[in-house]
């Protein structure tokens, strides 16, 4: 009934870094967006909105009207998607809804969901039956809650919840094989038989691309360089081809959201200039290689050299990250342990 070339299924994968969402039979996605949204505490909106309301010199009947605390208690707007986060925002926190693998934050997951059904895919989720992708470690407790919000909530004619390796290893014209996912939050080897994970044998690690912008980001402060989010800084034109930076002072942002802004810096950086060592990196073997310069947002540009290799070998030598930073070494050692 919904296989057919009439009803076409909507697929989402969301994952601890990106969310995808698209057509069942298509290319590529039709969105793909950042699966972490930008959230302001309306407790502090109302108290702003009330601060200026109570000296604008209005009626105190129509100003002094009490909230009731238990509806405003625990409420957010949430921003989503790549242009919400996109724009600073005062008191606006970053949050992930996934933590090591797992949902922790229900509705920040149903917001992106949302964000995907009617900003970017612009349908009805009542009209089409979905396939979700999931990782192969996902618990009972996960697939049931989404199944519930997808029946209950979306009111979707059908569900069906995929594993991530499966998926891929169908992708590839197999339905046997070993599929090595290596995302945003950790890096997973699935084997898959006859279209099946055996759940035993799945191996995962910690280590994943936001790792590896952590490493690059550590790296970078012990060269004493700066990276300037976007938000924090003008750039004049004092005369044809030279500018000048200008800081600006925000002070009501947030250290989420100034982490975040310098991730998607150093996050461009590692895709831009990194590349995996055709050996195993050695310090010696690669501290003569030329340099390759990089423009930071706000014209500085830097040089960078062995980090090139350093960085990206993390994942076939966990050890290197104790280079980077004592506490990245650490917390990774905790969680292999």
């Amino acid at each position: 009934m919904y296989g057919g070339d009439e009803v076409s299924a909507i697929v989402i994968d969301l994952g601890s870094h990106t969310c995808k969402a698209g057509y069942a039979g298509e290319d590529a996605p039709k969105a793909v967006f950042p699966s972490v949204v930008g959230s302001i505490d309306q407790m502090e909106v109302d108290d702003l909105v009330n601060t200026e309301n109570s000296g604008s010199g209005n009626d105190s009947k129509n100003t002094g009207r009490p909230f009731d605390s238990e509806k405003t208690k625990g409420k957010r707007k949430l921003y989503v998607g790549s242009q919400a986060l996109g724009y600073r925002r005062d008191h606006m926190e970053v949050l992930s809804p996934i933590k090591d693998g797992v949902v922790v934050d229900w509705d920040i997951v149903d917001s992106i969901w949302d964000h995907a059904f009617r900003e970017c895919l612009l349908v009805d989720p009542k009209e089409h039956p979905m396939l979700l992708a999931e990782p192969s470690s996902n618990t009972q407790q996960q697939r049931e809650r989404t199944a519930q919000l997808m029946f209950e909530k979306y009111e979707v004619p059908a569900l069906f919840l995929a594993k991530n390796a499966v998926l891929t290893s169908f992708a590839s014209g197999r339905a046997t094989s070993l599929v090595v996912d290596s995302g945003g939050g950790s890096t997973t080897v699935a084997p898959v038989h006859d279209g099946y994970v055996l759940q035993k044998a799945v191996a995962s690690s910690p280590i994943g691309g936001e790792f590896l912008t952590e490493c690059m980001m550590k790296s970078l402060e012990s060269k004493g360089i700066s990276m300037k989010p976007r938000y924090s800084f003008k750039r004049k034109e004092t005369r044809p081809g030279d500018f000048q930076t200008v800081d600006v002072d925000f002070p009501n942002t947030t250290e989420s959201y100034k982490l975040y802004s310098q991730r998607v810096i150093a996050s461009d950086i590692k895709e831009c200039v990194c590349r995996a060592p055709d050996t195993p990196f050695d310090e010696s073997a690669y501290s003569n290689i030329p340099m390759t310069p990089y423009e930071l947002p706000d014209g500085q540009t830097i040089e960078i050299g062995a980090d090139r290799f350093k960085v990206p070998d993390v994942l076939f030598n966990p050890s290197l990250a104790q280079v980077f930073g004592s506490q990245i070494y650490f917390g990774l050692v905790f969680s292999i342990s």
